[in-house]
């Protein structure tokens, strides 16, 4: 277990947490009409019902959710946003930050241009209607891992003085910029999920802990990027997001079990410690291997699946959103057989673009 500090210390603990669902539910049979290509144009052959149903075998993702035509990313963010503050009872004018990590801006209902200017931070900020000039609000893009990399440097700020509170937003409308003719179009969904962090003075460790990162480029910046998409007809200044998924696969397999432990190993723990593990909801069975590995490192072969919270299988992958959306609903007691007590150690972590991995541990409170 975690040492005992000697002296009081100043800590980052989530007061409160919201996350937003969107209402419009996208089911898999929904493509079961869709034309899909392959990478050189030409079609692809099996039939699209064929398609489908592959694709739930190797993912589990049975639908997804995707925001209203009259919503962008910074609508969503903000509903989640004051969700947070309401649970945390928070006074917003009092928000020292607001960091929104996100991955394209906002994208409108039928556009596939990014609109990032001014950020979205400052949007959310209007929409909250906070007037204090001195809540510094800014984005962050680290791909999928955004929100957790916006916990550990709200973290930071707190721990160090220069900060009492944060409210830490991830949020993504993937779904609005996937080309409908690439199989991966099925993967991504939308949503929104926020935490209000607040410091704390403990005389033992609580809140965000310690954590490690890695950042892959020099083979692996092209996992992920975006491109043209497959149909020649609609080759433009459009471009779509891509994704190499085998290479994801290998990569997060490889990586992110090696990364947990380390994040384990900095703080002095070990995977007996942990209650949950919060990973990113990328792909159910590429989750599962993970947490594989992870016991596999520690010498352990019957592998304890329920220490990991899913919900890929209704909400798909909605990019930085997937770990507070599920610390959210976990800490709600919304997720059934899943919650957390004070004491309880809770490992986050992600991996996305760029190729970027992180991890923190969390001690509740």
């Amino acid at each position: 277990m975690l040492a005992k500090s000697n002296t009081m210390g100043i800590y980052a603990v989530a007061t409160g947490t919201g996350c937003y669902l969107p209402e419009v539910v996208v089911k898999n049979i929904d493509f079961a009409n869709r034309l899909f290509l392959n990478s050189d144009g030409s079609k692809i052959e099996t039939p699209a019902e064929e398609i489908v149903q592959k694709f739930e075998e190797i993912t589990d993702i049975r639908e997804r959710r995707c925001a209203g035509e009259d919503l962008v990313t910074s609508d969503i963010a903000a509903i989640a946003g004051q969700r947070a503050l309401d649970a945390a009872n928070f006074d917003k004018e009092k928000l020292d930050y607001i960091i929104v990590a996100h991955n394209l801006g906002d994208v409108k209902h039928g556009s596939l241009y990014p609109d990032i200017l001014p950020t979205l931070s400052s949007r959310v900020k209007q929409k909250l209607d906070i007037k204090n000039p001195r809540t510094i609000a800014y984005d962050i893009t680290f791909g999928c891992p955004g929100w957790t990399q916006a916990m550990i440097q709200a973290s930071y700020y707190i721990k160090s003085g220069d900060a009492k509170s944060a409210l830490v937003i991830g949020a993504d409308t993937l779904s609005r910029v996937m080309d409908p003719h690439d199989r991966d179009s099925m993967i991504f969904a939308d949503g929104a999920g926020a935490a209000v962090l607040e410091a704390v003075e403990s005389d033992e460790p609580v809140g965000i802990l310690k954590h490690v990162a890695r950042t892959d480029s020099e083979e692996h910046l092209d996992i992920l990027q975006m491109g043209d998409s497959f149909n020649p007809d609609l080759k433009s200044d459009h471009m779509y997001l891509k994704m190499l998924g085998r290479r994801v696969y290998n990569y997060a397999l490889t990586n992110v079990p090696l990364l947990a432990k380390e994040c384990l190993d900095v703080n002095g723990l070990t995977l007996g410690d942990v209650k949950k593990v919060l990973i990113h909801q990328a792909n159910a069975k590429m989750d599962e291997a993970i947490l594989k590995r992870i016991f596999r490192l520690y010498g352990i072969r019957d592998v304890d699946y329920s220490v990991m919270p899913m919900t890929i299988k209704t909400l798909g992958n909605s990019s930085v959103a997937t770990v507070p959306t599920l610390f959210d609903l976990v800490v709600k007691n919304q997720l059934e057989g899943h919650s957390l007590e004070s004491g309880d150690y809770v490992m986050m972590t992600s991996v996305g673009a760029g190729m970027n991995i992180n991890a923190y541990m969390y001690k509740m409170p």
